[in-house]
Formats: structure tokens, C-alpha cells, sequence
């Protein structure tokens, strides 16, 4: 799993340095699928594909595979006008979490692109402890006040800054478990 991904890193970099980034729909699954397409393409079977099995991580049961695309349908229709708006879609397209893989990842990008085109922000991740994210997202379904007050506070109007974007991408794979070995440094 480390060299999948070591490579799909290096396809998150690659989107937003091609600026293939910027034909990505905003706000839609199609943008969210096209996003989690170019990260595992190649790298497995699964990439850009609604999932069609069950899943679970922690004892929470994501959406229901049966019910996946009328849900994904409906998210796509909620409002995104502001942050609480925003982050509420985040919160439910992470409920659906429609592929099989990849989905934080691929989210954390489809995030920022909302917040950028939106409210010309984007969270600068690097800031964002993955302890209190990863509690914060898990507690997400039942109240999203303690995301949104971690993410708000973390919000940057840099969004074009470099770093910011690349450092960010970094983060968003060390959530998922994945780091650097000394010599890709």
C-alpha cells in the first residue's frame, strides 16, 4: 500500500501542477470523481468508481452501496454559499464516502476547491492537527461544530501560495497514515 501511495501523492502534486486542477467541477460528485480518478489512476481498479460494496471504518457504516447515487445526488444539490453550508456538504459527502478507497484524500482537495471558488479560502492543512481532524470528522455526523471551529480557525486567503497547497496535500496523506521515507525528502 506505501508505493500506491507514494505514486498517488505524486498525482495530487501533478494535478495542481499541470493546472488540470482547474478543469475540475466545483461542488459536484462529478468534480469529487474526477479528482479521485486522477489520483488512483493506474494504481488501482477502483479510481473514479462509486463503490459497490458496504463499507465501515471505527464501527461507523457508511452509506448504504444500494442508495449510494440518489444520496450522491442529493449532496450535490445542498448549498455551498457559506462556510457552514461547506462544511455540512464536506460532512455528508464523507457520510456517503463513495469509493471504495481514497476518499479523504480526494475530499480534502474537493474541499478546497468549494472554499476557494466560493469564499477565495482554502484551509492551510498543515496547520490542522490530524488528532483533533480525525476526532472531529468522526463526531462530524452527529454535530459538525467542532470541524467547523477546527477548519475556520485554519482557513487561509493564500490560495495560491505553493506551499500552502503542497504542504497541504502532504498533511491530507499523513491523516491516512502515509509518510515520507528520509530519502524522498
Amino acid at each position: 500500500m506505501k508505493n500506491i501511495d507514494k505514486l498517488s501523492l505524486q498525482n495530487a502534486f501533478r494535478l495542481f501542477e499541470s493546472k488540470d486542477i482547474d478543469s475540475i467541477e466545483v461542488g459536484t460528485f462529478e468534480g469529487l470523481r474526477q479528482i479521485h480518478h486522477y489520483l488512483f489512476n493506474g494504481l488501482n481498479e477502483f479510481a473514479g468508481k462509486i463503490r459497490t460494496q458496504n463499507i465501515s471504518k471505527g464501527g461507523f457504516r457508511f452509506a448504504t452501496a444500494l442508495y449510494l447515487k440518489d444520496i450522491l445526488a442529493k449532496i450535490e444539490q445542498m448549498p455551498e454559499n457559506t462556510f457552514d453550508e461547506i462544511i455540512a456538504k464536506y460532512v455528508e459527502m464523507n457520510i456517503a464516502h463513495p469509493f471504495q478507497e481514497g476518499n479523504g484524500r480526494s475530499m480534502r482537495i474537493w474541499l478546497d476547491l468549494i472554499l476557494k471558488s466560493r469564499l477565495k479560502k482554502v484551509v492551510d492543512w498543515q496547520k490542522v492537527d490530524k488528532n483533533l481532524y480525525l476526532q472531529a470528522m468522526e463526531r462530524s455526523p452527529i454535530n459538525d461544530l467542532e470541524l467547523r471551529t477546527l477548519l475556520v480557525a485554519n482557513l487561509t486567503s493564500d490560495v495560491y501560495s505553493r506551499e500552502i497547497l503542497f504542504k497541504g496535500i502532504e498533511q491530507s496523506y499523513y491523516y491516512e497514515g502515509y509518510q515520507k521515507d528520509q530519502d524522498e525528502e
